[in-house]
């Protein structure tokens, strides 16, 4: 499903660089930063939030520190594509906390998971949760020895 791009132009697009630097800015700070009054800068973030564009403030928890020190990323191929399937899939994974993320996509493979877990013990218990009854064709992981870096901040086009 794809949408009409929003309509950015130089100071949204500072907003958002500056967002994705330091989500936690206040918005006076904010507006300081990028050349606004606070009204003026509460208005476009309302706009960017309307449109899509600004999903959520989120914060980037360090892994390792939790003890979360192993990310694979799993292959999933299946037979299966009907709706009825896809919402099972979708159930199971929201029940696997330890599963970060989920794409469906082309090619060889059918979905990519992220899943960050405690080592090996941690992902033969998501695997097992995972592939319980769901009829995958085949299943792999792929394992990170290290993340290069992550969370990239987008750039406005």
């Amino acid at each position: 499903m794809t949408q009409n791009p929003a309509k950015i132009d130089a100071i949204d697009a500072a907003i958002l660089q500056a967002l994705q630097a330091n989500g936690s800015l206040s918005q006076r700070a904010l507006a300081e930063r990028v050349g606004l009054s606070q009204n003026a800068c509460h208005r476009r973030l309302q706009r960017l939030t309307e449109a899509g564009v600004l999903k959520c403030v989120t914060v980037r928890i360090g892994a390792a520190a939790l003890g979360l020190d192993l990310t694979v990323f799993v292959m999933i191929r299946t037979r299966h594509h009907d709706a009825a399937w896809m919402k099972r899939l979708t159930q199971r994974v929201e029940s696997i906390p330890d599963i970060v993320e989920i794409h469906r996509v082309g090619g060889d493979w059918d979905y990519i998971l992220k899943v960050v877990t405690t080592g090996m013990a941690g992902y033969d218990r998501v695997y097992r949760a995972l592939v319980a009854d769901l009829g995958f064709e085949s299943v792999t992981g792929i394992f990170s020895m290290e993340s290069v870096f992550e969370g990239r901040p987008l750039k406005a086009p």
